[in-house]
């Protein structure tokens, strides 16, 4: 069966939801363990790839420090 252009269109549009809610809660937790976080890292979240949205969210739970994370040089 093909696939319809508005059937492609929604499967993009809930790829790009799902990712825009998985860096929100990257976002959140990152910034619950390790304060207000400055411009540059935040910059450095929204560069994170979709594919490694959720690895890095669980090595959030066992990171002692944003560098461990890859956000902080």
């Amino acid at each position: 069966m093909n696939t319809t252009w508005y059937e492609k269109g929604l499967e993009k549009g809930l790829e790009k939801g799902l990712e825009k809610g998985r860096r929100a809660v990257l976002y959140d937790l990152v910034e619950e363990k390790f304060g207000p976080l400055s411009p540059s890292v935040a910059e450095r979240l929204e560069q994170v790839p979709a594919e490694r949205l959720v690895e890095l969210t669980k090595a959030v739970l066992r990171a002692q420090s944003l560098r461990e994370l890859g956000l902080e040089a």
